[in-house]
């Protein structure tokens, strides 16, 4: 497994067969299990398969936790080479924005709600550094997580936007036994925070019960999310959200295909996770 933070050597395997397809993972590391079901679906559906692993300065506003990401290399290097991973891209910040960089990527439309309304810039950080590395490697196909539903959108719509010559293909959120979605943030949870985390799936799973059941009030999910997490011990709401799974508006009155989302504080580390359901019929 070839492992470079030199943008001509990843340039240079990609191109080594230009018949090959290649399969594209990024990631900001501390991988899970979540990641490396993308990774393996990589290795499956193509002929070579990349992995990056950058955990991107812009994406994280001043007030985040940049600092204390967690940083795994050797581990993660250990799982993608399991996985069959066949390069990985670990490019420093200066490398990926040299001195006099300064060029921005901009999607308007679906950035300005859910997290890019509490998180302001994260998704111009997002559609910045996953141009880069779409035009670095120039994938066949590129590999993303239902669990960050909203940055699927935005993707779909920047590849779309800018005419990006690959397939982005969204695969199923991985969860822990529990339902509690797979993230790199988990780790900073204490034992008790975990056990109150499970919030979100048990809200989510409420929630399309609800509508299974016939309720099409979105307003009635929303508050339904709201006073599930404010019953919850160390959790506290930033948002909930059903909304159209195509550009992110808000809904009245729920049908069509329909994503339910929240982002819950639990003590200090924010969680986000959602269910898409498609294929409500109104009642």
């Amino acid at each position: 497994m070839l492992v470079t933070q030199n943008i001509t050597e990843i340039r240079q395997a990609r191109w080594a067969d230009p018949a090959s397809t290649w399969g594209l993972v990024p990631t900001m590391g501390a991988l899970h299990a979540g990641h490396i079901s993308l990774a393996e679906r990589a290795v499956a559906e193509n002929d070579k398969s990349c992995a990056t692993i950058f955990v991107n300065p812009t994406q994280f506003a001043p007030t985040d936790d940049l600092d204390k990401y967690p940083r795994t290399l050797e581990r993660d290097l250990e799982m993608l080479e399991q996985a069959g991973i066949n390069m990985v891209f670990t490019p420093t910040p200066a490398v990926m924005y040299p001195d006099g960089f300064g060029t921005r990527v901009l999607v308007d439309g679906v950035t300005d709600r859910l997290e890019g309304e509490h998180r302001p810039g994260h998704f111009d950080g997002v559609t910045q550094v996953v141009s880069k590395l779409f035009n670095i490697v120039q994938p066949t196909r590129a590999y993303f997580g239902q669990k960050d539903a909203q940055q699927t959108v935005v993707l779909k719509k920047l590849v779309r936007d800018l005419n990006f010559n690959l397939d982005l293909i969204v695969c199923p959120t991985v969860r822990e036994p529990d339902g509690l979605a797979m993230s790199s943030r988990n780790r900073y949870l204490s034992a008790e925070e975990r056990q109150h985390a499970t919030v979100l799936y048990q809200s989510l799973s409420q929630a399309a019960e609800m509508i299974e059941n016939g309720e099409r009030d979105a307003e009635n999910i929303r508050q339904m999310i709201a006073d599930k997490v404010k019953s919850t011990p160390h959790a506290e709401l930033i948002y909930s959200s059903v909304a159209s799974n195509l550009d992110l508006s808000e809904l009245e009155t729920i049908s069509g295909n329909i994503l339910i989302s929240l982002a819950v504080l639990v003590g200090d580390t924010r969680l986000i996770d959602n269910f898409m359901i498609d294929g409500i019929e109104p009642m």
